[in-house]
């Protein structure tokens, strides 16, 4: 299957939000409290995450692909708070859509703008990966025959 086809696949998924099989994340996102909320700091967007600590740890690294700097999740309300007005209102409404990460799901607690952007992020960072590794397998075979 080629990039595109895994990332049409995932877009679709994400549309239809298949069912979580992780426990810890449908766990977070059930019982979704400012203590449960982790922030993803990737460049200049501070957004609020909710999802199981493995599944939160491999959206950022897969959003990480798609920065120059790093893209870090810090447990606590960053000291700078959370500039987007439009994000700071979505803590309190409950209903996010989730991106699916594995056998979990992430829910971004952001306005549709920043949302799209990191689900967008999300899926670049998903298609750079694969191709890294593709290119490595394929380094590895031609080193071995």
């Amino acid at each position: 299957m080629c990039p595109a086809d895994i990332s049409e696949q995932q877009h679709a998924e994400a549309q239809g939000s298949p069912p979580i099989q992780c426990d810890a994340c449908e766990a977070a996102l059930q019982s979704a409290t400012s203590q449960t909320v982790s922030f993803l700091l990737l460049d200049q967007l501070t957004v609020p995450v909710v999802g199981c600590e493995a599944h939160l740890e491999r959206f950022a690294t897969a959003c990480g692909f798609t920065t120059d700097g790093t893209a870090s999740l810090i447990e606590h309300r960053p000291a700078g708070g959370i500039s987007c007005p439009s994000c700071q209102l979505t803590l309190t409404n409950p209903q996010q859509p989730l991106i699916p990460v594995q056998d979990g799901a992430v829910a971004p607690l952001a306005c549709a703008e920043h949302q799209t952007e990191l689900i967008g992020r999300f899926h670049t960072g998903l298609d750079t990966a694969q191709q890294l590794t593709a290119s490595l397998d394929t380094v590895e075979s031609a080193t071995h025959d």
